[in-house]
């Protein structure tokens, strides 16, 4: 129920029902009836009651419009006989627009409910990122002019901040890259001359050995392992 006392019935249906029509007529009737329950001095005060039904499948017995508007009408005049029912029927299937052909935010939030599935699908940051997202987009379509100048307003500081940050980041990230190359020539070179300390000691300690040297003497000399000495060859 809104601030006027209308009645706003939303039914969302991921799969096929054969009644679906009937019963959303009955959803209705029920609203309308209940008004009549709450008091003796109820003169038939009708507050409208609207039905918006969201339907992940086709309704073979309405038109193939995503969108389709039900009310009381004269039939033979075609004018609404009274404005205190209305259905809507958005058949989701019939909805083929891509996200950059969606020209405002109730076409978008469409979008995101027939794409529910492959949302599910996503990691969980992504879901919450999509849906901030959505949320966002939802509360500045409904702000008056001057909330909209003060929220652009700080929008423009905190993307103003955000540039100098990301900035400043760059900046430490290409210090924080020279130092390191810096450090990793360093220790490059230091490993470097250990390798090449260790395979001087190697080929030292094979020449000793081809020359017959023992292995406990060359072991002495070279600091090597007797088990390391029996390996060269």
């Amino acid at each position: 129920m809104d601030r006027d006392g209308e009645h706003i019935i939303v039914e969302m249906q991921n799969k096929y029902q054969p009644y679906f029509k009937k019963r959303s007529i009955y959803y209705v009737a029920r609203s309308i009836v209940e008004q009549g329950e709450r008091g003796g001095q109820w003169r038939y005060d009708i507050k409208a009651v609207y039905l918006v039904a969201f339907l992940n499948f086709k309704l073979s017995d309405i038109s193939k419009d995503f969108r389709t508007d039900v009310a009381l009408m004269d039939m033979k005049h075609r004018t609404v006989f009274s404005d205190k029912v209305r259905l809507i029927f958005l058949q989701l299937p019939y909805f083929t627009k891509e996200p950059d052909d969606c020209e405002d935010i109730f076409e978008r939030i469409i979008y995101v409910l027939k794409h529910l599935d492959a949302l599910k699908r996503m990691p969980w940051i992504l879901q919450d990122a999509v849906f901030k997202k959505l949320s966002e987009i939802t509360e500045i379509a409904l702000m008056n002019k001057d909330d909209r100048k003060k929220y652009d307003e700080s929008l423009r500081h905190y993307r103003d901040t955000l540039i100098v940050m990301e900035g400043q980041y760059l900046e430490g990230e290409q210090k924080g890259r020279a130092e390191g190359w810096a450090e990793g020539r360093a220790e490059g070179r230091a490993e470097g001359e250990k390798k090449g300390r260790e395979e001087g000691i190697r080929t030292t300690a094979l020449k000793m050995k081809q020359k017959g040297l023992p292995a406990d003497l060359i072991a002495e000399m070279t600091g090597m392992s007797i088990a390391d000495i029996e390996t060269l060859g």
